[in-house]
């Protein structure tokens, strides 16, 4: 599941050419998720990477983590 969610979270980035030649890369509704390095395969790299951290973090905080492709992701809570 963790991984069918990064997939679908990734097909979302977009990417561009700076103007010092290195690639930058974010996920549209993923805030403060995106990357930039010298090469589009190290940016998409990078950017994979930084997305973990968001979601563990997120995950570990109790946010909620938007829904992609039917796919929801969530702590499920113990019973008292």
């Amino acid at each position: 599941m963790l991984t069918n969610y990064i997939n679908a979270a990734l097909r979302r980035a977009t990417y561009e050419i700076l103007n010092d030649r290195t690639f930058y890369g974010e996920i549209p509704g993923f805030r403060g998720v995106y990357a930039n390095a010298a090469s589009l395969e190290e940016c998409r790299e990078e950017l994979r990477e930084v997305l973990e951290g968001w979601m563990i973090l997120g995950l570990r905080l109790g946010h909620a983590m938007p829904v992609l492709d039917g796919i929801t992701l969530e702590v499920e809570k113990e019973a008292a």
